[in-house]
């Protein structure tokens, strides 16, 4: 049972799905996520919801990025086991 079915998912909810992340220079997700799971330390590199590309560098493993994007690049991204949080 779920007591909280009825109640909207928003930014600060916790994530009711997940999907691993394939790092690709030229495909975008099929959805943009709430957040990013690191499972494994290193850089990520990304094209954000806005269009602007940065690389968060020496990402901790276990962190959850709180962030919107658009694409996870495969050029850059030294980290690994990405999950995108929705």
């Amino acid at each position: 049972m779920d007591k909280y079915s009825d109640l909207p998912t928003t930014l600060t909810a916790p994530a009711r799905e997940a999907a691993a992340i394939v790092p690709s220079d030229g495909d975008d997700l099929a959805s943009l996520p709430r957040a990013i799971f690191v499972g494994t330390a290193g850089d990520v590199a990304v094209t954000m919801a806005g269009g602007q590309s940065v690389t968060l560098r020496g990402v901790a493993a276990g962190s959850t990025l709180p962030i919107r994007v658009r694409r996870v690049l495969a050029t850059g991204t030294t980290a690994a086991d990405l999950v995108a949080l929705w």
